[in-house]
């Protein structure tokens, strides 16, 4: 009993571990969920006191002026907010992978229920949720490009009014810069997704203690 005893609380240490960091992911999720629907709530809103002030037809380039610089940056600091809590989101994801990876050599039975670690399911689902999956078709329909896609079109429109604004240049080619910044806005923001994401989809070693014991003992 008294061998058993160390055993039994390192499981219960580690079944505690697993539970708190799926609380923990929960409650990150939450947040970035939060923070997204803060950024459209603004955008939104900031659209229809542009559609109420452009009635008015007076004071309405200042308005403009003020409101999108406004929501460009919060727009900006809201996608770099969303791709830390991704990353760390994937870090609490490994850990529970690696505890996984220990109860899977607990029992001779366990491998029935718990997939080695280069073959998990459910993590390479999480990687294709989060869009850090290798290929850039995953990146594109997670939460932190649905915002950089909103604020690349905001910061497309403000340098569009911008260019609007100087002699001898036509609509045509407005709209042209407009497009072209559009693209390359979002073209930066899938490259910062990409080279901060990269480092933390590295497998990491799933390799329960015990196993790394029994290889290093000679």
């Amino acid at each position: 009993m008294d061998e058993r005893a160390p055993d039994s609380a390192f499981i219960s240490a580690l079944t505690t571990e697993h539970f708190v960091l799926q609380s923990a992911r929960g409650a990150l999720i939450s947040e970035m969920v939060g923070r997204g629907n803060v950024y459209l709530s603004a955008v939104s809103s900031a659209l229809i006191a542009f559609g109420f002030w452009a009635q008015l037809g007076t004071g309405i380039d200042l308005f403009v002026a003020a409101v999108l610089p406004a929501l460009f940056i919060f727009g900006e600091l809201t996608f770099v907010a969303l791709v830390r809590s991704s990353l760390k989101n994937l870090e609490f994801m490994r850990r529970m992978q690696r505890i996984r990876g220990y109860y899977r050599t607990m029992h001779p039975d366990a491998e029935q229920f718990f997939d080695p670690s280069d073959a998990d399911r459910e993590h390479a689902a999480e990687l294709a949720t989060v869009g850090m999956r290798p290929g850039l078709g995953s990146m594109l329909f997670t939460g932190a490009t649905s915002i950089a896609a909103v604020n690349s079109m905001l910061g497309a429109v403000g340098l569009a009014l911008l260019a609007g604004r100087v002699d001898g240049i036509q609509a045509g080619v407005v709209v042209t810069i407009g497009i072209l910044a559009a693209l390359a806005l979002f073209a930066l923001h899938l490259l910062y997704e990409r080279r901060k994401g990269v480092p933390s989809t590295r497998p990491a070693s799933a390799q329960a203690p015990g196993e790394v014991r029994r290889q290093t003992e000679p």
